[in-house]
């Protein structure tokens, strides 16, 4: 039988290692959970009824952008807010609703899952002379939207990195650090009320024109492979 002296020291080394990685990983400590919930309806098969109603998380999205970032935020909790003015009664018609993106990798993918546009179709492009960072519109009552963060939400330092980061320009320390000033930045963003983050705006004079452009960076793998 272990002695109690010895399991005692097992849990400290857990909770010291537990501790440690926390620190070590800023995104460990961001509470996703904060992010509420988009409630969204689509058809209920191939060729099927508009019936089908269930709630995506932030976490889905994460799932399907590959990591979570402070960019991943941004546009869920945005689109979040623009939906309520969108889609009040319910919820958000992800057939009945087109959007204009920035190119960022991060709001493209929140833009494409959060609203069922896509660019075959129609109903998905991207645009990087749009005011703020999307414009979107409800198909049934034309009635569309810009989507802007306030001025001063984000920290300079994260486009000023980011820029550097595009331009490989960073080594893996200052990359680390960015990270976790982004990392920093979605944990505020999850715990500020939104209105006191975005803009919300009716487009007046809205118009659909599609940009044929589709080699914008990936700039989320640049440095995929910076190891020092």
């Amino acid at each position: 039988m272990k002695s109690l002296s010895f399991i005692n020291s097992t849990y400290l080394i857990i909770f010291i290692s537990t501790i440690m990685v926390s620190c070590s990983d800023p995104s460990a400590q961001i509470d996703t959970s904060k992010a509420p919930a988009i409630k969204v309806i689509d058809t209920d098969f191939s060729k099927g009824q508009l019936n089908h109603v269930q709630d995506i998380q932030l976490d889905d999205l994460v799932k399907l952008h590959g990591h979570l970032c402070d960019g991943l935020v941004v546009g869920y909790l945005g689109l979040h807010e623009a939906f309520k003015e969108l889609y009040p009664e319910g919820p958000v018609d992800r057939t009945n609703t087109r959007i204009i993106s920035k190119s960022s990798p991060c709001l493209t993918d929140a833009a494409m899952y959060l609203t069922g546009g896509r660019y075959p179709y129609n109903t998905f492009y991207v645009d990087n002379s749009i005011d703020g960072i999307y414009y979107l519109q409800r198909l049934d009552h034309q009635k569309a939207l810009s989507v802007s963060l306030k001025a001063g939400v984000k920290p300079e330092e994260i486009d000023s990195l980011g820029q550097l980061a595009i331009k490989e320009r960073l080594n893996l320390e200052e990359l680390n650090h960015l990270k976790q000033i982004e990392d920093e930045f979605s944990a505020v963003l999850l715990s500020t009320p939104a209105k006191e983050l975005f803009d919300v705006e009716v487009i007046t004079d809205f118009q659909w024109s599609p940009r044929s452009k589709h080699n914008y960076p990936k700039t989320d793998i640049i440095n995929k492979n910076v190891m020092e």
